[in-house]
């Protein structure tokens, strides 16, 4: 099964991000490796939102990343919601 983490950031997140990138970056790298975190980004314009795409059977691994994701435990992140994706083709 596939799930959309969709994150809305702060109005400044470009700047709120900083002091807490690498950790962010680092636990997103272990659940790419792990295969459950296929793709993950900030949306551009504007830059308030970011998409993250797991594949996994379990829908409490991605709400266990969010609640230990830097962005979301120092409020970079002000909302996030996970959606289930019927993928149409994979």
């Amino acid at each position: 099964m596939h799930y959309v983490l969709f994150y809305k950031f702060v109005e400044n997140y470009l700047e709120a991000r900083i002091p807490f990138r690498s950790e962010h970056l680092e636990l997103a790298s272990k659940a790419k490796e792990s295969g459950e975190l296929i793709l993950a980004g900030a949306l551009e314009d504007p830059q308030d939102e970011g998409m993250l795409i797991f594949k996994t059977d379990l829908p409490s691994k991605v709400s266990d990343f969010a609640h230990s994701d830097p962005y979301v435990k120092n409020g970079v992140v002000k909302h996030w919601v996970i959606s289930k994706w019927n993928v149409a083709i994979d």
